[in-house]
Parts: C-alpha cells; structure tokens; sequence
C-alpha cells in the first residue's frame, strides 16, 4: 500500500499538468466534464483534481485522526499500545512519502532535456554560473592529474558502467536498424520485373519476374509494416527512456564536485547545505532506481530482439512457401542439394568471371587517350608545354591523381603534363617527373598516355586561290592541281557521330548508324528531359538517345599558301 501512495503522490503535480493543457482544448474538456458529472451526479464536481486530490488528503488524514483517538483512549486500555503503534506507523509512511516525492522533484528538476540555442545559453551565463563552472572544473583537473582523490562510490560506479554499455548497445542497435529501414525502402523502390527483360522465352526469367512481384506487392511491404511497428519504434521509444537517467548522471557528477570543495568546511551556509542535500538526494535515487531502471530496460531490449527474430523467421517461412511452387518448374529442381550447390558454384564463378572480364574491358576503355575538347586552361598549358617540350614528350592523365608522397601532385582527369624524367630520384620506373605547365612533380606512370591530336588525311578537292589585282585582293574561283597542299591547325574542331547503331521505333525517332556524322538540332526532348536529342541525320529529323551520340574531334583545313 504504501509503493502504490508514494507512486501516486509523486505523479500527481504531473497529473494536474495533463488535466490544464486538457483545459486548453474546449471540446476535449467539454467532454471530460460530461463524464465527470455522469459519473458523480450527486456531487457537484468541475474538474478531474476533485477527485484526485483526495488519495493524498486521506493519507495524510490518517495520522490525525489515529493521534486523536489515542488522545481520548485510556491508556490501560488493551488496545492502547497497538493503537500507538498504528499511529506512529502512520506517521512514519507520510514522513517516508514525503521524501519520496522530494527525490522525485529533483530527479524531474534535472533529468529534463532542453533544446537550447546558442543565444539561450549566452543569456543564462552570469557571474556565479561562471564562477560555480569555474570551481567545477578545477575540481575535476585536480582529480585527472592525480592532486586531489576522488570520492569514491563503487555501487554508484558499477552501476554506471553498467548503463553505459547499456545505452551504447542500444544507440547502436537503432542507427543499425534505421539504415536497414532505408536500405529495405530503397530495394522497394527498385521494380527491375516490371521492365522489359527480352527473356520472355526463358522459364527461369519468368518464374522470376512473379516472384520477384509478389514479393514487392505482398510480401515485403507486410514485412517493413512489422519491422516498423514491432521493432523500430519500441527501440525509438526505448531510446528516448535513456534521456532522463543519463542527464541525471550528468547532473550527479556536478554536483558530486560541488559537494566535494563544500565537505571539507566546517559550517555551512543555507545555499551550501542545499547543495550537498541535492547531491545526497541525487545519489540516493540513483543507487535505488537505477538498477531496476537497468533491469526494464535490458528486458525490454531482449523483447526487442525477440520480435527482430521472429519477423525474420515469419519472412524467411512466407518466402519459401512463395517459392515453393515454382521449384518444381527450375530445369535444376531433380538435382540433389549436393549436385544442387555445386552445380551453382560452378554457374556463380562463371559469371564472375564474365563480371571480371567486362569489368577489365571498362577498365581499358576508361585508361585509353581521351579525346575531349580542351578547355582554355588547357589549352593554354598546351601552348605552354609545346614551346617547351617535345610532343612526343607531352601526355595527358587518364585518372584523377593524389599526391600521397613528398613532390607528388594532384591532378585532374584529362590535363595535360610533360614528361621530365621517366624515373625518380631512386630509379623507380613507376614514378615520373612532369612539368604540370609551372609546378613539377612526380605522377604515377600508369596514370599517364601520350597526348593524341587526332588528325585525318585531307579530301582530295579543288582549292580556291587568290589573285591581287591592281593592289587589292580580287578573288575567283579557279581548279588548280598545282595548289599546294593543305595542313592541319594544331586545334581540333568537333563533330557529334553515332556511337552507336539504334533503330527507330516509332515516326518520332530516326535511325542511325554507328560512325555517321549527326546535326544535334536539340539537346533534349520537348519536356526538356536530356536523355533524348533531337537530331538531322540523312535528311531526317527525330529523337534519339544522347547516350547513342559521341563528339569526336575532326581536322580543320587551313591553307598557308600566300596570297598572290
């Protein structure tokens, strides 16, 4: 009886805090207060406190009245000495509810969380603030270098140490199981069944595509709901339990500092001796409720991962009874589980092999020259480093590079470098010294190729010439096989081709062929989507894919005969 008064005492002010904000909402406390009076009709009752202040009033009633019928008891009476004794137990049980709800207020004063900003803190900073962190933290030097010893509570500590390895368990456990969540969202999101696989003739490829579409209409949706309700938000709620207690640990050690520069003064002010009580009193409901608080939560915990199992045992059971029905119909299905495994180890390692060989494949295409349009710093380097080097000594990166030793660079994808030195200073062939256009430095020689200018045979057509007439330039158009024959400007100029063959599928696009030159009309489609150009190819217009388009650079013909 008195477990169950101390608890009601001691959440009542938290009770009269839930029945004001119901107050604040007039069709809800409009509605508590028809239940309120059909309840009670015969007593004129207008709010819940009516009722609820009477456990304490009674309570603390009982001590009275036993004191007064022991007032008016003869003393030789038989009853007499166990009515004192009630009396004094009564007594007794206020007294010990009493400081109950004082441990209460405290722990509720100072395990509360606040969000706080910058400018809040500022504004509650004053002089004795300071000067009480000050002392704080020279307390707590004094205890890290070893000058003053710490006081020592080794059930408080156990206690802790305890907690800790509790909270960090469980603060773990819910960022896992958050990024899980958002992994198994992300796989939702993916539909590769409902594309078009071209595999329609396969029976493999079909069995597949319906199972892979029940899964995500049925089966793994009811399995992220439950993974929801039962185990991530008992975890998000169990987590936000461990708010209170770890604040009032916090809470414990300051005051722990306090009450230690205060224990050695022999008298003690009002303000100090409300310091070490607050301590005291902190100390004592932690090493009461901490471990029961430690128990729950632990228990809770175990509840947690019992359903985290048994989510998973009802998914891995729904899955193969899906499946169950379509293992008859796998061309493997009369395969023993022997013959069975290996029988897919030998298909998985050939497909890794494949995955290697198209893997090595993009590995060569990504490290072969790059023809890309140079930019103006580039081109400039490029100016640079011809006046300087030899083209045949002018290479260009085909990866980023950063530097990870002394003298090395860092460089982009696609810049420019001439090559110094084919070695280092300890001969090691791996590592070259360039010129980067003002700095040098050594580079890795597998990041480097030689600069390709890509040029091309000129056609073979008739030159137009100029004739000066009467000192000023008259031009007219003459064939001539004595023209002299053309060069090509060291800057390239680009033209968009077909990357690749792609066949029309409807009026609305057109036709290429791998290697033809294309006219881009527009970079994108009517709905501004750039997946899609529109292009001019053959005297025809239509869409096509941008990624089926290349732009390659092609040679500028450029005349140096003198005008004559």
């Amino acid at each position: 009886m008195e477990m169950v008064y101390r608890e009601y005492c001691a959440n009542y002010n938290n009770i009269a805090a839930m029945e004001n904000r119901c107050k604040q909402n007039e069709a809800v406390w409009e509605k508590m207060l028809l239940i309120i009076k059909s309840s009670a009709p015969d007593i004129n009752a207008t709010s819940l406190t009516f009722f609820l202040v009477m456990p304490i009033q009674r309570i603390a009633r009982y001590p009275l009245h036993l004191q007064t019928i022991l007032k008016h008891t003869d003393p030789q009476h038989p009853a007499y000495s166990a009515l004192e004794e009630t009396a004094q137990a009564t007594v007794e049980i206020n007294c010990r509810i009493n400081e109950y709800k004082r441990f209460r207020e405290v722990a509720d004063k100072y395990r509360k969380t606040e969000s706080l900003t910058m400018k809040d803190r500022m504004s509650r900073l004053n002089g004795h603030s300071i000067a009480k962190k000050t002392l704080r933290l020279q307390q707590l030097l004094k205890h890290e270098t070893g000058i003053k010893v710490k006081v020592k509570d080794e059930e408080f500590d156990a206690l802790e140490e305890h907690f800790n390895l509790m909270e960090k368990g469980i603060v773990d456990l819910h960022d896992n199981m958050k990024t899980y969540i958002i992994h198994l969202q992300d796989y939702l999101m993916s539909r590769p069944d409902e594309s078009d696989l071209d595999l329609d003739s396969e029976q493999s490829a079909h069995c597949y595509k319906e199972i892979r579409g029940l899964l995500h209409q049925m089966i793994y949706p009811t399995f992220e709901y439950r993974l929801q309700s039962l185990v991530f938000k008992p975890l998000c709620s169990l987590r936000e339990l461990l708010d209170g207690p770890r604040n009032l640990i916090r809470k414990h050690l300051d005051k722990l500092l306090d009450f230690e520069l205060l224990e050695e003064k022999q008298s003690l002010t009002y303000e100090e001796e409300e310091v070490v009580n607050t301590y005291k009193t902190i100390n004592s409901l932690l090493v009461a409720e901490l471990p029961q608080f430690n128990g729950t939560a632990l228990q809770l915990l175990r509840n947690i991962q019992r359903a985290y199992i048994r989510v998973h045992k009802d998914l891995a059971a729904e899955i193969k009874q899906l499946v169950g029905g379509y293992v008859q119909k796998q061309p493997h299905s009369h395969l023993d589980p022997s013959a069975f495994w290996q029988w897919a180890g030998d298909a998985v390692q050939e497909e890794a092999k494949k995955l290697k060989s198209l893997c090595q494949n993009v590995e060569k295409q990504l490290n072969d020259p790059i023809v890309q349009p140079l930019n103006p710093s580039l081109q400039k380097r490029l100016e640079f480093l011809s006046k300087r080097h030899a083209i045949d000594r002018i290479y260009q990166l085909t990866g980023n590079v950063g530097g990870s030793r002394d003298l090395d660079l860092t460089l982009q994808r696609g810049e420019l470098v001439g090559v110094l030195q084919e070695m280092d200073t300890s001969g090691d062939r791996r590592r070259w010294l360039v010129d980067a256009g003002g700095p040098r430095g050594y580079v890795p020689s597998a990041k480097l190729k030689p600069y390709h200018q890509v040029t091309q045979a000129p056609p073979s057509f008739p030159r137009l010439l100029s004739h000066k007439v009467g000192g000023a330039d008259t031009r007219r158009h003459s064939y001539s096989v004595l023209a002299p024959p053309l060069t090509l400007s060291s800057t390239p100029c680009f033209q968009v081709f077909a990357a690749y063959d792609f066949s029309a599928r409807g009026h609305h696009e057109v036709t290429l062929r791998a290697g033809e030159p294309v006219n881009v009309l527009e970079p994108c489609d009517k709905q501004g989507n750039p997946e899609w150009s529109l292009v001019k190819v053959r005297g025809q217009q239509g869409y096509v894919p941008s990624n089926y388009l290349t732009m390659l650079p092609t040679p500028v013909a450029r005349s140096n005969t003198p005008a004559t």
